[in-house]
C-alpha cells in the first residue's frame, strides 16, 4: 500500500499580539486548513468547523510535510486537541530542517522564488484581514498554494538533494537536504 504524504498549513483568525504572545498559540484560532495528500492526489480544505477532521488526517497520515508546521501550525491545532501533535506524528518540517543546516530560519518566499522561480501570493497578516473580512476563498486559495509550494520545494530537495534560497543580499544559494520519503 502507498505511503500517505501529507503536504499541510494553515492560517489563523488571530495574531500574536492579539492573543498576548507567541506562547498562546492555541488562541489565535484556525481560519482555514489545506492538505494535499499524495495517496488520493487531492487538496482538502478545512475550515474551523471541520478542524477535527483535519486533526484526523494528519493523524492517519504516515508523514507530515509543511514549513514551520511543527512549531506553529501544531500550536495553533493545540487549541482544538488535548495531545501534542508534536510527539504523536510523523514529521518533516522543511524550515526547521534548513535552519539547522544554514543557522537561521529562512522564509518560504525565500526558497519558493530560489527554487521554483515564483514567490508567494500574499502574507499571513493579509490572510488575518480577509478572515476579519470575510473572504474564506482567498484564504482557502492562498494556504492551498502554500501547501503546492512545500510540496514543490520539498519534491525537488527530494529529487536534487538541494534547494536554494536567497540570503539576506539577496544571493542566491544552495543548500544540500536529504528529503528522501522512501
Amino acid at each position: 500500500m502507498a505511503r500517505d504524504i501529507v503536504y499541510f498549513d494553515l492560517e489563523t483568525q488571530r495574531t500574536a499580539n492579539d492573543v498576548g504572545g507567541w506562547q498562546n498559540k492555541h488562541q489565535m484560532g484556525m481560519s482555514i486548513g489545506c492538505t494535499y495528500s499524495s495517496k488520493t492526489g487531492q487538496y482538502h480544505i478545512y475550515t474551523e468547523n471541520t478542524v477535527q477532521d483535519l486533526i484526523t488526517q494528519l493523524r492517519r497520515a504516515d508523514l507530515v510535510i509543511g514549513f514551520n508546521h511543527i512549531s506553529f501550525d501544531y500550536g495553533v491545532l493545540m487549541g482544538y486537541y488535548a495531545f501534542d501533535l508534536k510527539e504523536e506524528l510523523q514529521s518533516l518540517d522543511l524550515m526547521a530542517d534548513i535552519e539547522t543546516k544554514v543557522g537561521h530560519r529562512l522564509k518560504l518566499e525565500s526558497l519558493a522564488s530560489a527554487t521554483l522561480g515564483a514567490g508567494k501570493t500574499a502574507d499571513g497578516l493579509e490572510a488575518i484581514r480577509w478572515w476579519q473580512q470575510g473572504k474564506l476563498a482567498e484564504i482557502a486559495e492562498y494556504c492551498c498554494y502554500d501547501v503546492k509550494v512545500t510540496k514543490c520545494i520539498h519534491e525537488y530537495g527530494a529529487e536534487h538533494g538541494h534547494v536554494k534560497y536567497l540570503d539576506r543580499n539577496q544571493r542566491e544559494q544552495t543548500v544540500v537536504v536529504n528529503w528522501t520519503t522512501t
